[in-house]
């Protein structure tokens, strides 16, 4: 499939980025691809060095909350700072003095730590700022939600809430093998639409003459309270997850925890660490918190990883993270979920067929991408939610129509709309309407977009 770039922004902003970890890094070549001015700030002159060799951008080395650093970073022209260190204090402090001294200027921070997760609409509202963002609580949900459908690979929430978007491989012997896309109305009596297929690396948006094969992994999006339907009705029957270990004790740990524990789920974590035992022990009462190696195969075993329904190697290291899945997903019926945040080897972690893989720094990089295209429109038909799909071959995007725009009123059959994109479903009033060719934009509606062009930021966007 072809890659296709939307026409570049006129008004390409002016970004500090401040701390280029791994998130850092996986924005920057984002923002930087989307062709905007990026300036970065951090304290290892090495991460400086390889990161401006790597990319088109400008690097400082010191302190992102010095007023110094900021001000040679050119902060009083910027359009936007992000804070992403690995100080929550560091962030907020760094878009605060940036809020002082920047004219306008958006701030974004960081903010990690469970101490603040209750307080962070608090916290965005008394200092000023545009977003804060939570790397390891917005996996947590994530996970989540893959939990809460099993047979799914992914599962993204969009439309407030209203609509899902899963994906997962057609098995040996499905319904759906050698079945045409048009077809699809013999098995589904509910509204859907197939996104996109995937077969051998080869990414497609089908038409509805696209014939399905074994192996396939396919992407529908559906309202939320007929996600379900979507496997009942091709016989990959499953009961709700009601149980869940839990490898490592860290942030994500304790938001997946809080999370399940809220669903009534019985919850198992083992952490290596007893101090973090004895925390999580207070912090979560209501979950079975074991002291021990993770990575030992006798104590997970003795532990109940074969009465477990699902399993989530949450670990510091990916590679025990990886190890562990395929350790676990060798337990019949047993749902496994891996985190992964710094191996990029994207074949080589498909090839090891690990199931759901959830990656936290590119959660991150997607909501604030969204934010700053949010940023650069100013006709007010706003991005409001993006994800990636396929290691970013596709995007999935909602928009706001809140102002005028030339496809409101206009039946969908008579827009002139770019190749390789769908109108996937419009939100109205609460409601979620999979639209046929007759059916049209209103004022109001949110609209999902499934693309393979890049750059998107307006619904207007959509038209050739």
């Amino acid at each position: 499939m072809q890659e296709k770039t939307a026409n570049k922004s006129k008004d390409t902003l002016s970004i500090i980025i401040v701390g280029c970890g791994k998130v850092g890094h996986t924005l920057t070549e984002q923002l930087v691809g989307e062709g905007h001015d990026i300036t970065i700030v951090d304290t290892n002159e090495r991460v400086i060095r390889d990161t401006t060799e790597l990319f088109d951008v400008m690097g400082i080395r010191g302190n992102g909350a010095s007023l110094n650093v900021l001000e040679e970073a050119g902060v009083d022209k910027a359009d936007m700072v992000i804070a992403l260190t690995g100080s929550d204090e560091l962030n907020l402090l760094c878009c605060t003095i940036a809020k002082k001294v920047g004219s306008g200027i958006a701030a974004i921070a960081r903010v990690r730590n469970p101490d603040y997760a209750d307080e962070l609409v608090y916290l965005r509202h008394q200092l000023g700022l545009s977003m804060i963002v939570n790397p390891e609580l917005e996996a947590a949900k994530q996970i989540m939600r893959v939990i809460s459908r099993p047979q799914a690979m992914t599962v993204t929430s969009f439309a407030k809430g209203h609509a899902e978007l899963m994906s997962f491989k057609i098995p040996s012997g499905s319904l759906l093998c050698g079945k045409r896309i048009m077809e699809l109305d013999s098995l589904f009596d509910f509204g859907y639409l197939v996104c996109a297929i995937e077969r051998e690396g080869e990414v497609a948006i089908p038409s509805g003459a696209h014939i399905l094969h074994e192996g396939d992994q396919i992407t529908i999006l559906t309202s939320a309270r007929d996600g379900y339907k979507v496997f009942d009705s091709l016989g990959m029957h499953s009961h709700a997850v009601s149980s869940c270990m839990i490898i490592g004790g860290g942030k994500s740990s304790y938001y997946l925890a809080r999370l399940l524990l809220r669903q009534k789920m019985d919850v198992r974590i083992i952490e290596k660490d007893r101090a973090r035992c004895e925390e999580l022990s207070v912090l979560l009462p209501e979950a079975v918190v074991i002291c021990g190696d993770g990575s030992d195969e006798s104590l997970l075993k003795e532990e109940g990883i074969d009465s477990m329904e699902a399993f989530v190697p949450l670990t510091g290291l990916d590679e025990e993270n990886i190890l562990l899945t395929l350790f676990a997903k060798r337990m019949p019926g047993l749902k496994t979920i891996t985190k992964i945040n710094r191996i990029t080897f994207n074949d080589v972690i498909e090839g090891l067929d690990l199931g759901s893989v959830v990656y936290p720094k590119n959660i991150t990089s997607e909501s604030i991408v969204t934010y700053v295209r949010s940023r650069q429109n100013t006709i007010g038909n706003n991005v409001e939610t993006m994800y990636h799909l396929f290691d970013n071959q596709v995007e999935v995007l909602e928009f706001h129509v809140d102002k005028d725009a030339p496809v409101i009123g206009v039946p969908l059959m008579k827009l002139k709309k770019k190749d390789n994109l769908l109108i996937a479903c419009i939100g109205r009033k609460g409601k979620i309407i999979f639209p046929r060719g007759q059916d049209s934009i209103q004022k109001g509606d949110t609209v999902i977009i499934v693309t393979a062009h890049k750059g998107f930021r307006d619904i207007s966007d959509i038209l050739a």
